[in-house]
């Protein structure tokens, strides 16, 4: 059946292929959280431990706003690590970094991620498309403050 929510299929088709970008960014910023918090050691273990945990549960439930934002505008929602791959402007990590470069890469990928919702938010609110414009905003929240968070303990 067509769809008919006033945005019409062209720009429906770029609204879900932006989205994919931010998905593939999450899902990549995710499985590297994820990989940090297996990994982590040193003096900041317990805490790096338990505040990786907090973000790639958060990044969890993420992806799958995204992608149901993805499957409302009537396009496939990407679904593979190589697609993941070809779509984020994040790349994995090579090896097990130190507990403070964990933090740096993080503190890139939740930018990365950041820098992609927001040209995204702008084809949206082009196209009125408030629920995308609320998922970004959201999206846009998390990602900047955990990202000064994150910083924060890189400092002193």
């Amino acid at each position: 059946m067509k769809i008919d929510i006033g945005i019409d299929d062209a720009t429906r088709a770029e609204l879900a292929a932006g989205l994919s970008r931010v998905l593939a960014d999450s899902y990549t910023l995710y499985l590297k959280t994820h990989n940090f918090h297996w990994n982590v050691t040193g003096p900041m273990f317990q805490t790096l431990h338990l505040m990786f945990e907090t973000h790639y549960n958060e990044l969890a439930l993420a992806v799958d706003a995204i992608a149901e934002r993805i499957r409302a505008l009537g396009h496939p929602a990407p679904g593979t690590y190589a697609k993941f791959i070809e779509l984020s402007s994040i790349k994995e990590e090579a090896g097990v970094p130190s507990a403070q470069d964990m933090i740096r890469s993080l503190v890139a990928g939740h930018e990365a991620v950041a820098r992609t919702a927001r040209q995204v938010f702008g084809l949206a609110s082009e196209a009125s498309d408030q629920p995308t414009c609320d998922l970004l905003t959201q999206r846009l929240q998390v990602h900047e403050k955990t990202a000064w968070m994150l910083r924060s303990l890189l400092e002193g």
